[in-house]
Protein backbone atom coordinates (compact mmCIF):
# COMPACT_ATOMS: atom_id res chain seq x y z
CA UNK A 1 0.00 0.00 0.00
CA UNK A 2 2.95 2.34 0.46
CA UNK A 3 1.61 3.56 3.80
CA UNK A 4 3.38 3.66 7.11
CA UNK A 5 0.57 5.01 9.26
CA UNK A 6 -3.07 6.09 9.02
CA UNK A 7 -2.44 9.85 8.78
CA UNK A 8 -3.27 11.62 5.53
CA UNK A 9 0.41 12.39 4.88
CA UNK A 10 1.70 9.01 6.03
CA UNK A 11 1.92 7.36 2.61
CA UNK A 12 3.63 7.43 -0.76
CA UNK A 13 0.73 9.03 -2.66
CA UNK A 14 0.73 12.02 -0.31
CA UNK A 15 4.50 12.23 -0.61
CA UNK A 16 4.19 12.47 -4.36
CA UNK A 17 1.59 15.23 -4.09
CA UNK A 18 3.71 17.09 -1.54
CA UNK A 19 6.74 17.02 -3.85
CA UNK A 20 4.64 18.15 -6.80
CA UNK A 21 3.20 21.08 -4.81
CA UNK A 22 6.65 22.15 -3.65
CA UNK A 23 7.95 21.98 -7.22
CA UNK A 24 5.08 24.02 -8.64
CA UNK A 25 5.01 27.77 -8.68
CA UNK A 26 2.37 29.46 -6.52
CA UNK A 27 0.25 30.16 -9.60
CA UNK A 28 0.23 26.45 -10.53
CA UNK A 29 -0.56 24.88 -7.15
CA UNK A 30 -4.34 25.06 -7.50
CA UNK A 31 -4.03 23.09 -10.75
CA UNK A 32 -1.96 20.44 -8.95
CA UNK A 33 -4.82 20.09 -6.46
CA UNK A 34 -7.43 19.93 -9.23
CA UNK A 35 -5.52 17.10 -10.89
CA UNK A 36 -5.39 15.20 -7.58
CA UNK A 37 -9.17 15.47 -7.34
CA UNK A 38 -9.70 14.05 -10.84
CA UNK A 39 -10.91 10.64 -9.67
CA UNK A 40 -13.14 8.42 -11.79
CA UNK A 41 -16.81 9.34 -11.32
CA UNK A 42 -17.74 5.68 -11.24
CA UNK A 43 -15.95 2.46 -10.54
CA UNK A 44 -12.95 1.63 -8.46
CA UNK A 45 -10.57 4.22 -6.96
CA UNK A 46 -6.99 2.91 -6.77
CA UNK A 47 -5.09 3.46 -3.51
CA UNK A 48 -2.46 5.82 -4.98
CA UNK A 49 -5.18 8.05 -6.41
CA UNK A 50 -7.04 7.96 -3.11
CA UNK A 51 -4.01 8.80 -1.01
CA UNK A 52 -3.16 11.71 -3.30
CA UNK A 53 -6.74 13.03 -3.22
CA UNK A 54 -6.91 12.89 0.58
CA UNK A 55 -3.63 14.80 0.91
CA UNK A 56 -4.89 17.41 -1.56
CA UNK A 57 -8.11 17.69 0.46
CA UNK A 58 -6.01 18.29 3.58
CA UNK A 59 -4.31 21.19 1.79
CA UNK A 60 -7.68 22.72 0.86
CA UNK A 61 -8.98 22.14 4.40
CA UNK A 62 -5.97 23.94 5.88
CA UNK A 63 -6.37 26.84 3.46
CA UNK A 64 -10.09 27.07 4.20
CA UNK A 65 -9.62 27.15 7.96
CA UNK A 66 -6.49 29.32 7.88
CA UNK A 67 -4.47 26.58 9.55
CA UNK A 68 -0.79 26.10 8.85
CA UNK A 69 -0.12 22.75 7.22
CA UNK A 70 2.59 20.46 8.52
CA UNK A 71 3.73 17.58 6.36
CA UNK A 72 7.01 15.68 6.50
CA UNK A 73 8.38 17.95 9.20
CA UNK A 74 7.85 21.08 7.13
CA UNK A 75 5.37 23.77 8.16
CA UNK A 76 3.66 25.61 5.34
CA UNK A 77 1.88 28.78 6.47
CA UNK A 78 -1.78 28.91 5.47
CA UNK A 79 -1.04 32.13 3.57
CA UNK A 80 1.25 30.14 1.22
CA UNK A 81 -1.44 27.60 0.34
CA UNK A 82 -3.65 27.95 -2.73
CA UNK A 83 -6.88 29.78 -1.94
CA UNK A 84 -9.74 27.51 -0.92
CA UNK A 85 -12.09 28.66 -3.65
CA UNK A 86 -15.63 27.28 -3.68
CA UNK A 87 -14.60 25.18 -6.70
CA UNK A 88 -11.64 23.59 -4.89
CA UNK A 89 -13.70 22.98 -1.75
CA UNK A 90 -16.41 21.22 -3.79
CA UNK A 91 -13.84 19.14 -5.67
CA UNK A 92 -12.09 18.21 -2.41
CA UNK A 93 -15.36 17.22 -0.74
CA UNK A 94 -16.39 15.05 -3.70
CA UNK A 95 -12.96 13.40 -3.81
CA UNK A 96 -12.99 12.60 -0.09
CA UNK A 97 -16.46 11.10 -0.42
CA UNK A 98 -15.24 8.90 -3.31
CA UNK A 99 -12.15 7.72 -1.42
CA UNK A 100 -14.17 6.91 1.70
CA UNK A 101 -16.80 5.08 -0.35
CA UNK A 102 -17.26 1.39 -1.00
CA UNK A 103 -15.44 1.30 -4.38
CA UNK A 104 -12.12 2.37 -2.89
CA UNK A 105 -8.91 0.40 -2.57
CA UNK A 106 -7.85 2.83 0.20
CA UNK A 107 -10.88 1.75 2.23
CA UNK A 108 -10.43 -1.95 1.42
CA UNK A 109 -6.77 -1.99 2.45
CA UNK A 110 -7.47 -0.31 5.78
CA UNK A 111 -10.36 -2.74 6.38
CA UNK A 112 -8.07 -5.70 5.64
CA UNK A 113 -5.48 -4.30 8.05
CA UNK A 114 -8.16 -3.86 10.75
CA UNK A 115 -7.29 -0.15 10.94
CA UNK A 116 -10.21 1.44 9.11
CA UNK A 117 -11.50 3.28 12.22
CA UNK A 118 -8.06 4.87 12.74
CA UNK A 119 -7.78 5.82 9.06
CA UNK A 120 -11.28 7.31 9.06
CA UNK A 121 -10.48 9.24 12.22
CA UNK A 122 -7.47 10.78 10.49
CA UNK A 123 -9.75 12.04 7.70
CA UNK A 124 -12.71 13.12 9.87
CA UNK A 125 -11.53 16.66 10.61
CA UNK A 126 -10.68 17.28 6.96
CA UNK A 127 -14.06 15.99 5.88
CA UNK A 128 -15.82 18.20 8.45
CA UNK A 129 -13.83 21.27 7.34
CA UNK A 130 -15.02 20.75 3.76
CA UNK A 131 -18.75 20.57 4.56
Amino acid sequence: MGAWDTGVFDNDGAGDLHAELLGAGPEDRAEVLRSAFALPCEGYVEVDEGQRALAAAAVVSAARTGTDLTAYGRRVPAADLPAATPELVALARAAVDRVLGADSEWRELWEEADQLPDALSAVARIHADLT
